[in-house]
């Protein structure tokens, strides 16, 4: 899908080593040693060595990432400073430095202090390399007993008393470890169209491939300068996305598509509304970042499930918004480890702030509180104050509400394939519920409920309200986001006429059959 932002593309230049043309190539983001190393061994010439680089006329050019590219034509010469091109001077001050390091290596046994450093140091290895061994070991025998306790339940055909998590929290020393062995997504440069479709609600999340939607995330936060403000490392981030993708599970509807959904309707609504102009980019960055985990390692059963089963994440979370609390849990455990931590480079206290902004967002997403947070934001909005606190952050819970039930506004051929995923979903759990004797939602219940019927209430009575109140705010999303949510009702209220005059219909002629047979 196109190739990578131009502050990625790789260097190159071109050096004339004994005769021949030699082409050089590394990233922009290599450090003026690597640099130097790479053309060491591009021009044979041993790694550390002193060197200079000379252009044709024989200026120096400075061996940075950002020397000058040339051609084929104007090649590049590396030239060593330890073979012959030091003066006289240069001479004697090596000669001098060889006799002061000698006298230091016999008056502090340097050599014997290399050898004893570097003798442990490969013993350090050693053991973790066997204590990796181990830990990869553990980890499938862990998977082993996951997979028979799943295999015993389904034999017991009982109800299942722990929701299937990927992650037990019963051992409370258990740190979240995601697979050490994935490899790097490749990088896709976006295209210009592709950059502008990301910012509108019409984008279509169905043509893209997880290593696609993943270059997308990660321009989204290159974009909005997130990188830059919180100093994070580019690799970093890739690793943390490669992460969230991971703990996300393959279900109908809440998997990673669904996170890509409700991010990029984020960063849609990020541009739209203008945001960076009334809000900090810190904002920005509790904003996206609590939209892309918002669902993670969702197990494909809901709130009332858990709770009513009993779960054990019912069981650890008293019941309160048990699976909100979950993809906290699990969002922070990645975050966590080092090689994910992309607020590594964040104060402590601004850490703390972050942290608890993202947890108020990503539980104001447990629909049970839907009609006290848009009570609290109606009571705001026609007084609202971008610099009262409490004000934005009411925003930003709304704003993550929005994006999180959004599919509804994007074109019918984009959003309708979501029902389908979200009825399955459903379906399976009223399944489950009947087996286990649990109480089942007429609205989940594959006997009672149909695509219109399932919508329309959604779309009037929760979807509208909000998302007009939002109006009040953000006049400009009338047209884009708002229109298409009245659209699509009365599209599936044509819908429900249609299937109402069918069912009449079969009655019709049933009673007529019945009549005849009389």
């Amino acid at each position: 899908m196109g190739s990578s932002s131009s502050s990625y593309a790789p260097k190159t230049i071109y050096l004339d080593v004994d005769g021949k043309v030699q082409k050089v190539v590394f990233s922009r983001h290599c450090s003026p040693c690597d640099i130097k190393e790479l053309l060491c061994s591009s021009s044979n010439i041993p790694r550390n060595t002193a060197i200079m680089m000379v252009d044709p006329e024989g200026a120096l050019v400075s061996i940075d990432p950002t020397m000058p590219t040339n051609s084929p034509n104007s090649l590049y010469k590396v030239i060593s400073l330890s073979t012959g091109q030091l003066g006289e001077k240069e001479d004697m001050f090596q000669n001098v430095l060889s006799q002061v390091a000698e006298q230091f290596s016999r008056a502090f046994r340097i050599n014997e202090l290399k050898t004893e450093v570097t003798n442990r140091l490969a013993m350090l290895e050693k053991r973790v390399e066997l204590e990796g061994l181990k830990v990869v070991e553990i980890e499938k025998c862990k998977n082993d007993l996951k997979k028979l306790r799943d295999e015993m339940t389904s034999r017991g055909g009982g109800r299942v008393g722990n929701c299937p998590c990927k992650y037990n929290f019963s051992d409370d020393g258990k740190k979240l470890n995601p697979r050490r062995d994935v490899p790097s997504y490749p990088k896709y440069t976006l295209s210009q169209e592709t950059i502008e479709a990301l910012k509108k609600p019409t984008f279509d999340v169905w043509h893209w491939e997880h290593n696609e939607m993943l270059s997308c995330l990660e321009y989204m936060y290159h974009d909005l300068g997130l990188v830059k403000e919180f100093n994070m490392n580019p690799i970093t981030l890739k690793r943390w996305l490669l992460g969230i993708q991971e703990n996300y599970r393959s279900n109908p509807f809440h998997n990673f598509r669904h996170c890509f959904c409700v991010s990029q309707m984020m960063y849609g609504m990020i541009n739209l509304c203008n945001l960076p102009e009334k809000m900090t980019l810190t904002d920005m960055g509790i904003l996206m970042t609590a939209a892309v985990c918002h669902d993670l390692d969702h197990p494909g059963y809901n709130n009332t499930y858990q709770i009513n089963a009993r779960t054990e994440l019912a069981v650890r979370y008293n019941d309160i918004s048990p699976l909100e609390n979950h993809h906290c849990a699990v969002a922070f455990q990645i975050l966590s480890l080092p090689e994910c931590n992309i607020f590594a480079n964040v104060e402590l206290e601004a850490y703390k702030q972050i942290r608890q902004a993202i947890i108020t967002l990503i539980l104001a997403t447990d629909m049970a509180r839907h009609g006290e947070i848009l009570d609290s934001f109606k009571h705001k909005v026609d007084s609202f104050d971008f610099t009262n606190e409490e004000h934005v952050t009411c925003l930003k819970m709304v704003l993550i509400k929005c994006c999180d039930i959004s599919n509804e506004v994007r074109p019918t051929e984009v959003a309708e394939p979501w029902v389908d995923c979200l009825l399955e979903e459903y379906f399976m759990q009223s399944d489950r519920e009947k087996t286990e004797g649990l109480p089942v939602a007429p609205f989940m219940d594959r006997d009672k409920v149909t695509k219109p019927t399932a919508q329309i209430g959604f779309i009037k009575f929760v979807l509208i309200p909000m998302f007009e109140t939002v109006l009040k705010l953000f006049p400009q999303i009338e047209e884009i986001m708002v229109q298409p949510l009245r659209d699509s009702r009365d599209h599936y209220e044509e819908l429900k006429q249609i299937d109402d005059a069918m069912t009449e219909k079969k009655k019709t002629e049933n009673m007529s059959l019945g009549g005849k047979k009389k």
